[in-house]
């Protein structure tokens, strides 16, 4: 009973930190949402003004007011992991608008994410309210001048303690659609702009060639610190064990004619030279491909990961199937730089990985409770694991505010 309780309690907290996400983002898709609605009602007023002509000097602006709102949620989503480069400024002129083959596609994102996006926006923020409302009902229902209601559907008129404790059966009810409904509205809230905001494939194209060729610098970048990290291990470490190991023997030598008892305490310590020398050279060629990846997979070796980090760590782990070599390799180390950063620097109670294998695209989560604050353009360690990502053509997000929590979000292309 007590190994069932065990593996109820993580599994109950994973499910409430997804709730809490998923009502994190739905709140922040309710302030894009609210620009949404503002902007498309000031596009319908423009296309309103246009049919008598006098809107058509408005277009471009409000084209440009639309491109806004857009970049806005490109960038909430990018936050979430989701890459969605913006297609620029919108041209000037309205015969540069109407060529603007992204336009289309961002009205028809507005128009859903300013009523669906705005309602499922507005749902998230109004469910704390509820939450803590019908909870809390039992402790102030005799405070009103009148019979109080405390349920969001008019019912629950109070007028003994048994009625009270019952209204405050709808919060348990208000909790359980936050940790089972919220994190699909969430997901229903940004998919239009998952679909709709991407660039138009013209766009795309130049936008790609500039991407591919920062990659194969960042590529080549990785390649050489690797290579330099390398060439420190064996030339500070190996290298001096051997030499050791080397003078000893020399040492050894000599000693046979001249004091054969010391012969026996040199070989020693060489022999310790050059099993020292082994550990270090296993070392390196660990960290250039983990041979835990061949014996166990991706999957047992990101168990494995988490089960020796310095702090409690929860573990959701879902691959079908293998990567390619260098991508579970840029996994491993990815997921290994977090866990130890997550264990040294962020002060935190416990982490959650998460890592799924959907549609040929590997996407790894790792989440903590400290103190948040982590900058991945302030050169430190997030700068090495973002050029491992980016080398595979692969994102890398972070979010992490000042308290925390701190979400570190990658996906990687699964090629063969």
């Amino acid at each position: 009973m007590s190994e069932q309780q065990n593996g109820l309690w993580p599994a109950v907290t994973r499910a409430f930190g997804r709730g809490v996400r998923g009502e994190k983002q739905l709140i922040r898709g309710f302030a894009t949402a609210f620009l949404a609605l503002i902007t498309l009602i000031g596009v319908v007023v423009v296309a309103l003004a246009g049919v008598v002509g006098v809107g058509l000097l408005a277009v471009p602006l409000a084209a440009r007011a639309v491109r806004s709102v857009a970049d806005r949620e490109r960038s909430r989503l990018g936050r979430l992991g989701v890459d969605l480069p913006s297609p620029g400024p919108v041209p000037r002129g309205l015969r540069g608008v109407l060529g603007d083959r992204s336009l289309p596609r961002e009205l028809g994102w507005l128009a859903s994410h300013a009523t669906l996006g705005f309602v499922l926006g507005l749902f998230g923020v109004l469910l704390p309210v509820f939450i803590v409302r019908d909870l809390t009902f039992v402790a102030w229902w005799k405070l009103p001048p009148s019979d109080p209601t405390a349920t969001a559907f008019g019912v629950g008129t109070a007028h003994t303690w048994w009625q009270a404790s019952a209204i405050s059966v709808f919060g348990i009810g208000w909790v359980a659609i936050l940790v089972g409904v919220v994190p699909t509205l969430a997901r229903v809230q940004s998919w239009p702009g998952r679909r709709l905001l991407v660039p138009d494939p013209s766009v795309d194209l130049s936008m790609r060639v500039v991407e591919l060729t920062a990659t194969r610098a960042a590529a080549l970048d990785a390649h050489a610190v690797e290579l330099r990290r390398i060439e420190r291990s064996l030339h500070d470490g190996s290298q001096n064990r051997l030499v050791a190991v080397t003078v000893l023997l020399g040492a050894a030598r000599r000693s046979l004619s001249r004091n054969p008892a010391e012969t026996d305490a040199i070989l020693e310590r060489a022999q310790e030279a050059a099993e020292s020398a082994l550990a270090e050279l296993r070392a390196v060629s660990r960290s250039i491909l983990p041979p835990v990846l061949a014996d166990r997979g991706l999957a047992g070796a990101l168990t494995g990961l988490a089960a020796n980090c310095g702090v409690p760590c929860g573990v959701e782990v879902d691959i079908a199937g293998r990567c390619a070599a260098s991508v579970e390799a840029t996994a491993y180390f990815v997921v290994a730089e977090a866990l130890t950063n997550v264990a040294k620097h962020s002060g935190a109670k416990s982490a959650e990985l998460t890592a799924q294998l959907r549609a040929g695209r590997l996407r790894l989560r790792i989440t903590d409770d400290g103190k948040g604050g982590a900058d991945a353009s302030a050169g430190s360690g997030l700068d090495g694991i973002r050029r491992r990502v980016e080398a595979h053509d692969g994102t890398l997000s972070v979010d992490s505010p000042p308290g925390g929590p701190t979400i570190l979000a990658v996906e990687l292309p699964c090629g063969s």
